[in-house]
């Protein structure tokens, strides 16, 4: 059962922040942190909030399409940008600072928007349970001053999930996602090609009736991961033929199911140690 004092108490102290913040823009990506405090800022600010999504080709489109369709039914404010973290060649290389470079850009160009639209702030959806992950974009965010309303106020991801629950939104248990890049093994460059066959396998996944997966790209092979619930439905011969119906014309080689399931950078495993702990 949910600690509803405490959480109350969490849910005044993020309508605080946000009211301190002035005019502020939301860095929102449709996601449940993202959509949960732009769905804050808007009930605390009103119009003195702006959520704006990045759109670039590490975005899906039907992450794109969600994320607009959410602003739209709440009536949150919502204004498109374009980023252009591809033009980037340490974003490109794809080391293990590749998230770095990636909220660099965004926020680089948000800070831009910022400042030519007369807002006082930039706010983005990291919580408290992101402090103890591997999320170098964090310290790009933080080197740019961008507002943590959700973290400040001691905002697990739990709690967010809970909150968007009882205000009756729909993406309270929306899976967790992540860009597009973040599929692709890293020493492996981040091109247009890539994100999009990482995207078309997703998206015959999700046809297929999958819920919450990842294609990883590693080269000649790739590696699906499908969350443990699901798991069982995966491993039938009838599946496999149509992973490789999927997948071979994708151009991978070989076509492999992750037998752990689906894990949040999961990738992350391959780097080593010093660039774990590097932040």
């Amino acid at each position: 059962m949910p600690d509803l004092p405490n959480l109350e108490a969490k849910r005044a102290a993020l309508d605080q922040h946000l009211r301190g913040l002035g005019r502020t823009l939301v860095a929102y990506s449709g996601g449940v942190d993202s959509a949960f405090l732009a769905w804050a800022a808007h009930q605390a600010l009103g119009s003195d909030m702006l959520a704006v999504i990045a759109d670039s080709p590490s975005l899906a489109r039907a992450q794109l399409a969600d994320a607009t369709a959410f602003a739209s039914e709440h009536g949150i404010p919502l204004e498109i940008i374009i980023t252009d973290e591809l033009e980037r060649p340490e974003y490109v290389r794809n080391d293990a600072s590749r998230c770095f470079h990636c909220k660099d850009e965004l926020c680089t160009v948000m800070e831009e928007f910022r400042s030519r639209r007369g807002f006082d702030a930039i706010a983005y959806g990291v919580n408290l349970d992101d402090q103890g992950d591997f999320r170098p974009g964090q310290k790009a965010a933080d080197q740019h001053h961008v507002a943590a309303p959700l973290r400040q106020a001691g905002l697990s991801k739990q709690d967010i999930r809970e909150l968007s629950r009882a205000a009756g939104l729909r993406v309270w248990d929306k899976p967790a996602s992540a860009c597009l890049s973040s599929r692709i093994e890293y020493g492996r460059e981040v091109t247009r090609e890539a994100l999009g066959v990482v995207e078309q396998g997703e998206d015959a996944l999700h046809v297929l009736g999958f819920r919450q997966v990842r294609v990883r790209h590693h080269g000649d092979i790739v590696r699906i991961e499908i969350a443990r619930e699901e798991l069982s439905r995966a491993l039938s011969p009838e599946m496999a033929a149509e992973f490789t119906r999927i997948f071979k014309p994708l151009g991978f080689k070989f076509v492999t199911l992750d037998l752990e399931g689906f894990r949040s950078g999961s990738m992350n495993t391959l780097l080593p140690a010093e660039a774990l702990t590097r932040r």
